[in-house]
């Protein structure tokens, strides 16, 4: 007998395990939103590993969580994935006139902007609105930039970001030097945001760039790990100097 595939039978399974399997029917919006986000993350690391079989199955795993959550809400009388779909339906058609009416847009760019412009007339009260305060850090900093930039709130040119950069590197180092914990805190976030609108600048993607130097530097402590069993030395007795040793000798391999 031939699976049926079809959305219409996924959207039955869900909603067989919601009546029928004692774990899916205890669930609620809270207790699996953690699950969706970690959902989301795996979707980017496959994309990041271009393991395009595991993204075809991390998106599955992610379309079922929008189905659960919908599930959830008909059993409480607030809606169903159909009306999911129609919302998000509305939306595309209302925000892309350029596309399904008659608006003319001369680039990528106008279209963003139009974009922002059509979230004003929605009801957006502020250009800003819209960002998730649950976003990583970085990621909100971003997204917070991008938005002020579209009203035309930002730097006329990128050395005037870096100026910020240094400046906000030296009022951290006067707070360090006070001794002024709460101080310290506010600096290094300044210090942070600057270079995040700086990546903006040289046209990096923050996020992806410390994804990528946290994989850095877990395969050089995991290279630096690997020496000191291949030498039979316990890792936790050596100096840093011994340390520093192998580390060096994983930047020189990567390299080559």
């Amino acid at each position: 007998m031939q699976e049926d595939i079809s959305f219409d039978n996924l959207v039955a399974i869900v909603a067989r395990l919601r009546k029928e399997c004692p774990w899916d029917r205890e669930q609620t919006f809270d207790s699996i939103k953690g699950h969706t986000i970690e959902e989301a993350y795996e979707v980017v690391e496959a994309i990041d590993e271009k393991n395009y079989d595991e993204l075809c199955h991390e998106l599955g795993d992610l379309l079922l969580h929008v189905l659960f959550h919908s599930r959830i809400a008909e059993d409480e009388g607030l809606f169903n994935h159909e009306d999911v779909i129609a919302s998000i339906t509305d939306k595309l058609i209302r925000r892309h006139p350029h596309v399904f009416g008659d608006t003319e847009v001369d680039g990528a760019v106008m279209v963003k902007v139009n974009w922002e412009k059509l979230k004003r007339e929605e009801g957006r009260t502020s250009a800003v609105d819209g960002v998730p305060r649950n976003l990583p850090a970085l990621l909100r900093a971003t997204r917070l930039q991008d938005k002020a930039s579209k009203i035309e709130f930002d730097w006329p040119h990128r050395d005037e970001v870096w100026q910020k950069v240094e400046e906000e590197i030296r009022e951290l180092k006067s707070a360090v030097k006070d001794t002024e914990q709460d101080r310290i805190e506010e600096e290094l976030g300044d210090l942070l945001f600057a270079l995040v609108n700086y990546a903006r600048f040289v046209d990096v993607d923050p996020e992806a760039a410390l994804r990528r130097t946290n994989e850095k530097f877990i395969r050089r402590f995991q290279y630096m790990e690997k020496k000191f069993v291949e030498e039979g030395k316990d890792i936790h007795r050596a100096s840093l100097e011994d340390m520093d040793v192998y580390w060096e000798e994983a930047k020189t391999a990567a390299r080559s």
